[in-house]
């Protein structure tokens, strides 16, 4: 006799939590995720579809392997990932389950999911994050990105939050999390309007990378004033 797993039909599709890793395109045009363990190698969208990463042909979740998106049930239980030092630098995600899934004591195990909401953390000085910086490191046609104040963004691909909320779109939020020093969070939805928040995070960004650009000018500047002399 062959056991079934009961089946389960919600009103309202299931809300889980999980981390990743912010991407963005090698062209600039396009903001995704990327996740931290199995998966990790296939970037997605606000709006995806799970496929199987060992290749096999089977529609995840498949009973006897392990595809499809994760998350987990508790919002605790995710933010406690963000502890560990391979993570500090992700963001946390509140997404509906869609689709098929298996549900399992911590969480899911899905075929389709739609991210709702990213948590951004505060940049690696300490200070609160207005934007999204080349980390370093990324996936073939990806580059990841971690959360940077105006000072960290100088010299370095970036986005802000408004701008990374907009490329990723279908409704994404953005929300600056409390932690570090910049004040209250700030939420920024993709396809809105921006308001002072966001257009003070896009000022910031752009007079952080005026002042680099003003500074690789100076130091051209004194390499070619001082090679000739006149007579």
């Amino acid at each position: 006799m062959r056991l079934r797993l009961p089946a389960e039909h919600p009103a309202e599709p299931p809300t889980g939590y999980k981390i990743a890793h912010p991407v963005l395109s090698q062209d600039g045009t396009r903001a995704g995720f990327t996740g931290v363990s199995l998966g990790g190698a296939l970037p997605y969208g606000v709006l995806d579809d799970a496929s199987c990463v060992y290749g096999r042909r089977h529609r995840p979740p498949a009973r006897l392997c392990d595809c499809g998106f994760h998350c987990v049930h508790d919002r605790t239980a995710a933010e406690a990932l963000l502890c560990t030092a391979e993570h500090r630098a992700a963001v946390l995600l509140e997404v509906s389950v869609l689709g098929a899934y298996i549900r399992f004591e911590r969480g899911f195990r899905y075929a389709r999911q739609r991210v709702r909401t990213a948590t951004v953390g505060a940049c690696g000085c300490g200070a609160g994050a207005v934007g999204l910086a080349d980390a370093g490191w990324g996936r073939p046609g990806w580059r990841a990105l971690v959360p940077v104040c105006a000072g960290c963004a100088r010299g370095r691909t970036s986005v802000s939050l408004a701008g990374f909320a907009r490329l990723a779109g279908d409704g994404l939020r953005v929300v600056a999390g409390g932690g570090g020093t910049a004040g209250a969070s700030t939420e920024l939805t993709g396809g809105s309007e921006l308001g002072v928040p966001e257009l003070v995070a896009e000022a910031a960004l752009l007079q952080a990378r005026l002042d680099w650009f003003q500074a690789q000018l100076a130091r051209l500047g004194e390499r070619g004033g001082g090679g000739v002399e006149h007579g």
